[in-house]
């Protein structure tokens, strides 16, 4: 793990951050990294692990016709886990991960590729899609979390 989640949490409870996070491929490995941190209660919220479709409507407001039109796997859905993360935590960021851990995929959607996005208040939602490249499982997942916590590190340093 490239970023240091203990500088990480300091930060953010110095700063007053708080933090959701929406997960799907990473079944929450990143809520579970913050949680390693002694004194990581003072910044992390909750963590919603939406494995499914209906997880990710029922708990935070996905739309089905986002998910229809898009599919699991997308920006456009990375961007609704965030801000719905977000707001109904009433955090301060909100972190979402949408992705094909694998084994498998598609032409389309080939395994290794994950959407991310980032809900700050006051800021635009940033979104994108990271191919890791079918690497493995364990592997995705952890890259996953990694660049996760590293969108996280970001924004809390400026």
């Amino acid at each position: 793990m490239s970023v240091d989640v203990a500088d990480l949490i300091a930060r953010a409870a110095k700063a007053g951050v708080t933090i959701a996070t929406a997960e799907s491929c990473t079944g929450g490995m990143v809520a579970a990294a913050l949680t390693d941190i002694p004194g990581s209660s003072a910044v992390l919220d909750r963590g919603y692990v939406t494995y499914s479709n209906d997880a990710k409507t029922q708990m935070i407001g996905v739309r089905p016709e986002t998910l229809d039109a898009f599919g699991a796997v997308s920006e456009e859905v990375a961007r609704e886990m965030a801000e719905g993360a977000r707001a109904r935590a009433g955090t301060t960021l909100a972190v979402s991960i949408t992705g094909i851990a694998g084994p498998g995929g598609s032409e389309f959607k080939p395994e290794g590729r994950v959407c991310f996005g980032l809900s700050a208040e006051g800021r635009e939602t940033h979104v994108e899609t990271i191919e890791f490249g079918a690497l493995g499982r364990p592997q995705v997942r952890a890259a996953s979390r990694d660049h996760a916590l590293s969108l996280l590190e970001r924004v809390i340093s400026h």
